[in-house]
């Protein structure tokens, strides 16, 4: 599995602890940064690493603010991405078992690395369960050429 990853520079810390965390998992990332305390805008991070995913060049992928929040926002304005912002390891199953959520969002100021590696870890391991979700799923999709 590939992964990419990215956060601003409220998450910055949080992205290399993760980054550990798949390694440890065997699973390829591309860090498309930020790499340092300056300054940067989150919607930037999430269209550089939605991309990765839409274009398949990624499995999934992984964005980082200082709350997750603003992000994860960002990250759903692009078309075919399905990203959950996982504050606890219940949720981040859910969202890949029910949501089948190609992007997982997290917050740098909120969560801990440890909670964070959980979180990781059990969003990584879930697969989608398909059934009775993949109608859901096809609304949501449907949701997105909606200009209502």
């Amino acid at each position: 599995m590939k992964i990419t990853i990215g956060s601003d520079h409220g998450a910055v810390e949080l992205k290399d602890a993760m980054k550990k965390v798949l390694a440890e998992m065997e699973i390829e990332v591309n860090d498309i940064g930020t790499f340092g305390a300056d300054s940067v805008d989150y919607p930037d991070i999430a269209q550089k690493v939605c991309a990765e995913v839409v274009s398949g060049k990624s499995e999934r992928g992984i964005v980082l603010c200082g709350t997750g929040i603003g992000i994860s926002i960002a990250a759903n304005k692009i078309h075919g991405i399905r990203c959950a912002l996982c504050n606890d390891v219940y949720s981040a199953k859910k969202s890949r078992e029910h949501n089948d959520a190609n992007v997982l969002a997290m917050g740098g100021r909120v969560l801990g690395f440890g909670l964070a590696e959980e979180i990781v870890r059990a969003w990584i391991s879930s697969e989608f369960e398909g059934g009775r979700h993949e109608c859901r799923i096809n609304k949501i999709s449907a949701l997105e050429k909606n200009k209502c």
